[in-house]
């Protein structure tokens, strides 16, 4: 793969290719950002293109930006740590405001010292929202007074979309069946360890979610559950098979879009805290764009791309300065091809050779580092057979740089 446009020799370390010089020169003049569209982006022509099954290119410069989150804090014995800056709390250790007992009555649960506690008899709580795909973050602590041994001791449950059980239990030193563990994906998958803290002190469920995803009766995703507890794995993208269960194997199965959050009441006094969520991103199953599509939905993608760069280059019409909007143009071509844009962009670009051999030398000099980003941005068109490799465009612009010398060895 080559990863830059202009050759140079190799680097000495590998954090050292990230941009090319000649790039960032173009980046900063603005020939690269020329619009709100592709402002502060990256890259053009940089990567390998898309292909059948990626709609985006290798540092794609058109990809969106990930979004600026605040990380929080850690929790600390005594004390519930920060949750980041675009979670969603549940529970902040004051009211259960957010929750609801069976059939709607009001939660019933016991809130003191920011934690709540389950009120054994009083039935399960359930979050008034729903939700699907999540990272969810709680910490729960088991009785300090050890009574009962097995599925007795400190006993309750984190049940996603109101379904799929990851067990609570003071596992410390109690001995049960492995799959009714602390971390267990219960009755389906034991933790692939024990990690927890004495009975009393507050132990942290860091879960990712995702549910299992059916198109037209057959999967498309069997969905999987990634648990930390108290950052230790474990449960390592276990695919997901139902929602497990009490002496019954379950069966993989479509789930609801959305579904509650409940908190199991199993007669023990478990303590719950700091309990919030993060939505996370469709998968590609469900129309996300990140990751390996398939043929039609990368091909589909690609041709909403194509057609939003085009659109931006329309904004960038100028007969002074046919440059920006030729430029966007070509860029849209390695996404879809389009009749109408190739040829309005080889038309810019005949426009723009005319206009550079009309100069005097005083005034063509000034524009030696443009005309060689220009040749650049040919020869990647034409390496990946966007164009082809006797593009006349491409033959022209060679032979310019022939003619001034500009193809020898940069100052």
């Amino acid at each position: 793969m080559e990863p830059a446009l202009t050759p140079r020799p190799a680097p000495p370390h590998a954090a050292r290719v990230k941009t090319p010089a000649l790039l960032l020169a173009f980046a900063a003049s603005g020939l690269l950002f020329t619009s709100p569209a592709t402002a502060a982006s990256g890259p053009r022509f940089y990567g390998d293109p898309p292909d059948d099954h990626h709609p985006w290119a290798v540092h794609d410069g058109n990809r969106p930006q990930p979004p600026r989150v605040s990380p929080g804090t850690f929790s600390q014995p005594d004390q519930a740590g920060r949750p980041p800056s675009d979670a969603i709390i549940l529970f902040d250790g004051t009211d259960l405001s957010q929750w609801q007992g069976e059939k709607g009555a009001p939660a019933k649960w016991l809130v003191k010292d920011g934690y709540m506690e389950v009120l054994p008899g009083s039935g399960e709580i359930r979050t008034k929202e729903q939700f699907g795909d999540c990272q969810l973050h709680l910490e729960w602590a088991a009785p300090a007074k050890v009574e009962g041994d097995g599925q007795g001791r400190g006993n309750s449950g984190v049940f996603l979309m109101g379904r799929l059980e990851i067990q609570v239990l003071d596992s410390y030193n109690n001995v049960t069946y492995a799959d009714g563990h602390a971390g267990a994906y219960y009755g389906v998958n034991p933790p692939l360890c024990l990690p927890l803290n004495p009975p009393g002190q507050f132990q942290v469920y860091d879960i990712v979610f995702r549910r299992p995803i059916y198109r037209d009766g057959k999967v498309a995703d069997p969905g999987y559950i990634t648990v930390f507890l108290n950052g230790v794995l474990v449960q390592d993208h276990t695919p997901l098979e139902g929602a497990g269960g009490h002496m019954g194997r379950s069966k993989p199965g479509p789930f609801p879009e959305k579904g509650p959050l409940s908190l199991q009441d199993h007669g023990n006094p478990t303590r719950f805290r700091n309990i919030w969520y993060r939505p996370l991103p469709p998968r590609p199953a469900e129309g996300g764009t990140d990751g390996w599509l398939s043929t039609d939905a990368a091909l589909a993608k690609r041709q909403e791309i194509a057609a939003t760069i085009r659109a931006d280059a329309a904004t960038l019409h100028n007969t002074d300065n046919p440059l920006p909007e030729m430029l966007r143009l070509f860029e849209s071509l390695v996404y879809a091809d389009d009749t109408a844009a190739r040829q309005r962009a080889t038309e810019l670009a005949a426009a723009y050779l005319a206009t550079l051999k009309s100069l005097p030398a005083e005034k063509l000099t000034p524009k030696r580092d443009e005309v060689r980003y220009l040749n650049d941005v040919f020869r990647y068109l034409a390496r990946h057979k966007i164009v082809p490799q006797d593009f006349a465009p491409k033959a022209a612009v060679e032979q310019l740089i022939r003619e001034q010398g500009w193809d020898k060895r940069r100052p």
